[in-house]
């Protein structure tokens, strides 16, 4: 038998027509702090570790909808952020570029859009 290689996730990356604008909102919506950038990409890192949320260029990006429908451009991952209060984290959210989507399918979690239409979600810390 072979053994498993070791992985650990280090990051997720979100495409963008603009690395800049796009990593610049979650900077103010999270408070991480830039720790690698180049041309085409840029790195956030959170506070106490964990995996980071980077930035890429994409040239042919496409906006999701959300939600979908048919022939609708798919979004292809969103983000879970865990809040101690939906409302405050919500203002927030809309305060650093986000816009609270039309679709709200849990009473208890929030979907937003952040400046490029990737879905995030707000929950409570229960």
């Amino acid at each position: 038998m072979t053994d498993e290689p070791r992985m650990s996730l280090s990051g997720i990356v979100l495409g963008t027509p603009d690395v800049s604008e796009l990593s610049a909102f979650y900077q103010r919506l999270l408070g991480w702090k830039v720790i690698d950038e180049e041309p085409g990409w840029v790195k956030l890192a959170a506070p106490g570790g964990g995996p980071g949320l980077s930035f890429q260029t994409e040239n042919e990006y496409v906006r999701p909808t959300w939600p979908a429908g048919p022939g609708d451009q798919q979004m292809m991952i969103h983000l879970d952020i865990e809040v101690d209060d939906l409302e405050v984290a919500g203002a927030h959210a809309v305060a650093s570029g986000a816009v609270l989507a039309a679709f709200q399918p849990q009473d208890d979690v929030r979907v937003y859009l952040d400046p490029d239409g990737h879905p995030f979600c707000l929950f409570l810390n229960e």
